[in-house]
């Protein structure tokens, strides 16, 4: 029977660390969560060229106010815009629209 004798060990002093400096959790929270971009949609559509001249000139107005914008951001402007129409005036405007034939496939 083999009996050892254990000596005590002295621990080992622990270091002292400096005290972290710890944000606020609402401030963490805000810095770490970022606004998901949303997710794209890829469409087309057939427009007369004369509705189409019409975006570019809504285009150059952008650009001449010092707010240069592209086709899309003009098109979701006039989504928004109509998406605030009361109904009798969104529905005045679809009928002053004159119908568009689809384009021709190639």
């Amino acid at each position: 029977m083999a009996t050892a004798t254990r000596t005590a060990r002295k621990a080992p002093a622990k270091r002292s660390t400096p005290a972290k400096k710890t944000a606020t959790p609402a401030v963490n929270a805000a810095t770490t969560v970022k606004a998901k971009k949303p997710k794209l949609v890829r469409d087309s559509f057939n427009i007369p060229k004369a509705e189409y001249a019409v975006l570019e000139e809504l285009k150059a107005r952008a650009a001449g106010l010092g707010r240069p914008a592209k086709k899309s951001e003009v098109v979701r402007a006039g989504v928004q815009a109509l998406a605030a129409m009361k109904d009798a005036i969104f529905l005045a405007a679809l009928d002053q629209l004159a119908p568009a034939k689809p384009a021709a496939k190639p």
